[in-house]
């Protein structure tokens, strides 16, 4: 199944080459009249017999030796290729490549936090602006950037960290409630898409990409109207509170399609670097969410 998941839909990407190895290769047919096709090797008297007629065949000290019984048993009982020895993508290198994002993007919050002056947010303004060209390059390039994926971490990471501060100051532990809120929507969804509860379906992928679209083009016209002096209302209020929900459902609907292209990659046998996508992938949604629960809570705690 195609995913409409930009960061999952490059061409090349999850996928494995249905000729690897000589498999699924069509053989030459017979030509008509039922004459065999043309013998590539012409009429070499040596083209089926490796030695010839060469009288020391027998004797070639370095040629191919037949396996003995015992050999034979043994590699029958030794255990098949697993992924890692194939270079292919597993769950544990999902888990350690996502890791490896998140702790960057944490890391650089943390410096944006504890570094960054007072009423200078500058600084973290161009690294979201930078975080968002960067994170298009990785969305759209073919082949997978480890360097330019956590890179997206660390600018977006230090943006996150200034926000954070900033919310922090005026509603006192809101980023600790954020952090939590997030890690329970996704521990639930994950929960929830393990157990069958959610089935990632054409349809269900449609309507959700549907939503989100609309949700977004909402969000820019809020944003455009904003600048000529005017507030619909968005992020404040009830309605507010609406769209902070909606918003989050739509971070866990994101995380749904991440699950379902990871388990679809690692059955299809995905190169182990694609794992790097899957982490971007879970990681662009983990700060959607974030940034959707920092809004909500600071619109539920209201002025206290």
């Amino acid at each position: 199944m195609r995913s409409s998941n930009p960061v999952f839909s490059r061409e090349g990407s999850f996928t494995r080459d249905s000729g690897y190895a000589g498999f699924g290769t069509t053989q030459q047919a017979p030509q008509a009249g039922g004459r065999p096709a043309d013998n590539p090797y012409g009429n070499n008297p040596y083209a089926n017999n490796p030695y010839g007629n060469n009288p020391y065949a027998q004797q070639q000290p370095h040629g191919p030796q037949p396996l003995t019984d015992d050999q034979l048993v043994e590699m029958y009982r030794a255990p098949s290729a697993g992924p890692l020895a194939t270079g292919r993508m597993t769950l544990d290198d999902v888990v350690a490549r996502t890791a490896m994002t998140l702790l960057t993007l944490v890391a650089a919050g943390g410096v944006a936090w504890f570094a960054l002056p007072d009423a200078n947010y500058g600084i973290a303004i161009a690294a979201a602006f930078a975080a968002f060209v960067v994170g298009m390059v990785v969305t759209f390039r073919r082949s997978v950037s480890p360097a330019l994926i956590l890179t997206y971490a660390g600018l977006e990471g230090f943006f996150l960290g200034a926000v954070t501060r900033v919310f922090n100051t005026i509603w006192p532990g809101i980023a600790i409630q954020a952090v939590l809120g997030t890690a329970v929507v996704f521990a639930a969804m994950l929960v929830a898409y393990k157990s069958g509860r959610i089935r990632v379906t054409p349809r269900y992928t449609r309507i959700g990409l549907t939503i989100a679209m609309a949700f977004v083009g909402l969000l820019l016209i809020n944003m455009i109207a904003s600048f000529f002096g005017a507030d619909m209302g968005l992020r404040s209020g009830p309605l507010g509170i609406a769209v902070g929900l909606i918003g989050i459902a739509l971070g866990a609907f994101f995380l749904s399609l991440d699950f379902a292209e990871i388990e679809e990659a690692i059955r299809q046998g995905a190169p182990q670097q694609e794992a790097w996508r899957a982490a971007f992938g879970l990681t662009l949604s983990l700060v959607w969410i974030y940034i959707e629960m920092l809004r909500l809570i600071a619109i539920l705690r209201g002025d206290d």
